[in-house]
């Protein structure tokens, strides 16, 4: 029978985001050791129908591997002059959601068979950062290593530009436009006028393209944009302080900034402060619709607060010495609302604690800020989501591509109920029903499913399984339970009182009588 543990449908007063319950519970009750060194009360049997996940690492996670390869009848790009136009393209919103735009339009000027000018910045959008692409990643390694995909040009010649008898066309293409669309609505123009510059350009490709094509757009993503060395530097700086202080460590994304709460129309219990505050944010998008709070946390479309991060993540098991590196802007209700989170991870650190002065030549940047703390946690060895948003889904893709690295996103809309009605139970059965509830949500190979949400989450054009060895198999093999091997015996018994022990002998008959055998609910990869 399916485990429905987690479905807790009748309702609840709204979370309050200041309450800490690690104060209001009894002494005698578990949860009021959460704090402590001692791990013991979290060392709980697993469900008897599931294999226990390992926290930190996939099991099956060295099966995989990206792969994004050009395949060798996939032609070259048009040169410069063979081109059909200059495609400009103007990126919008903060680092990772220009990152899809980029991604994105070198695929697009390929399908037009257009020289794709080097993409600009969003100077204008709600993190006022005038960083140019150059000021965050490399251009020249860009450009080079995209060159049998795409030809790119730092800018349109001069003389091109004097050759025009009117400025660059512009216009704005419509959200998850086909290939189709580009080429009938785009390349008329671009054919016409020389030079089009496409505005706003964020998720204006669609998600499902041909396969060809995911490949180049992983080629993007995952290799062609890389970060300018003095970030990369002091990147992988906080990373190496990480890890001379503990062999392994967490990485959280909270996003729980106030202007991502407004975004979400939730509420978290700070009265009419709140309320008014949230609001004034949210009349920069006039064209947000009125959401109601307790529909949207139903509907797990809220973040979690710092304190139920941490508490699910030591539901999953990980002790409280475990090393956190937080990735945040500024937290709504700063340290009082960070405190909860403090008390369960003692070990808890951010850039501007791991470096000092070394961070001042970045502080004015929010992209460039952005792009260091997407360093750290591309390099965790656990990485923490708090929502579906671009830095969310480009790192858990990248973390996929990069060998499925535990990526941990929170199974929401379920946890809500669960964390609303976590007074009425004790440790183990809320520990218990984390578990259960963020079943397929852990970042393990098989949530790798054509079509399944976002390409940039879920890159299953440019994730491949390596051969099975041998010697795999062998490991594989190991893991029989008892009662499996058992049974492999009876069949081998059986055999031999129907053929006799001569003809049992004949070579390669015990391996394929074992080899063959299904046994009855057991897999050799289990949930």
């Amino acid at each position: 029978m399916k485990n429905n543990s987690c479905l807790i449908f009748f309702f609840f007063p709204t979370v309050v985001f200041t309450s800490n319950f690690l104060k209001t519970v009894t002494a005698a009750t578990p949860w009021s050791s959460l704090t402590q060194r001692s791990t013991n009360s979290l060392s709980r049997k697993p469900l008897q129908r599931h294999q226990p996940i390992d926290i930190w690492k996939s099991r099956y996670s060295k099966y995989y591997h990206g792969c994004s390869e050009r395949r060798k009848k996939f032609p070259r790009a048009r040169s410069e002059r063979s081109s059909n136009g200059y495609l400009l393209i103007a990126a919008s919103g903060g680092l990772n959601q220009q990152r899809t735009g980029i991604t994105d339009a070198v695929v697009v000027a390929r399908i037009l068979n257009a020289t794709l000018v080097v993409p600009e910045l969003d100077h204008h959008s709600y993190w006022k950062d005038d960083s140019d692409f150059a000021n965050i990643f490399d251009v020249d390694h860009f450009i080079s290593s995209l060159a049998k995909d795409v030809t790119i040009v730092k800018r349109v010649p001069d003389k091109v530009m004097r050759s025009m008898e009117k400025p660059p066309y512009t216009m704005r293409v419509p959200r998850k436009s086909t290939p189709e669309y580009y080429l009938d609505q785009v390349l008329p123009i671009l054919l016409r006028r020389r030079v089009v510059q496409l505005t706003k350009f964020d998720y204006r490709l669609a998600n499902d393209l041909d396969e060809e094509l995911q490949k180049m757009r992983c080629r993007v993503n995952y290799h062609a944009l890389r970060f300018t060395k003095p970030i990369e530097e002091l990147g992988q700086k906080l990373v190496m302080r990480m890890r001379s202080m503990a062999k392994r460590f967490i990485a959280v994304h909270l996003r729980f900034e106030p202007d991502m709460l407004a975004f979400s129309g939730c509420y978290y219990g700070g009265g009419d402060k709140e309320r008014y505050e949230l609001g004034e944010i949210r009349k920069r998008w006039a064209t947000l619709p009125d959401l109601s709070p307790e529909g949207e946390r139903k509907r797990g479309k809220c973040p979690l607060t710092p304190h139920e991060v941490g508490l699910m993540l030591r539901a999953l098991g990980f002790a409280n010495d475990t090393h956190l590196y937080v990735a945040s802007g500024e937290i709504y209700g700063g340290e009082e609302t960070l405190r909860p989170l403090r008390e369960l991870f003692p070990n808890f650190y951010t850039k501007e604690m791991l470096a000092n002065e070394e961070l001042k030549p970045f502080l004015q940047f929010s992209s460039r800020l952005a792009a260091i703390d997407y360093i750290v946690c591309d390099e965790s060895d656990v990485f923490v989501t708090n929502n579906n948003g671009n830095m969310a889904k480009i790192l858990a893709g990248r973390r996929r591509y990069m060998g499925h690295k535990r990526t941990i996103r929170p199974n929401a809309k379920r946890l809500s109920a669960l964390f609303m009605a976590k007074n009425q139970m004790d440790w183990d059965t809320f520990a218990r029903k984390v578990k259960s509830c963020q079943r397929g949500f852990m970042g393990e190979p098989e949530e790798m499913k054509p079509g399944r949400g976002e390409f940039h989450e879920f890159p299953y054009s440019c994730i491949c399984e390596k051969p099975v060895t041998d010697e795999e198999h062998t490991d594989r093999d190991h893991h029989l339970d008892k009662a499996s091997a058992h049974l492999i015996a009876k069949l081998q018994s059986k055999d031999r009182e129907k053929k006799g022990e001569k003809k049992f002998k004949k070579k390669g008959l015990v391996e394929e009588q074992i080899t063959s055998v299904h046994i009855e609910g057991e897999e050799l990869f289990p949930d």
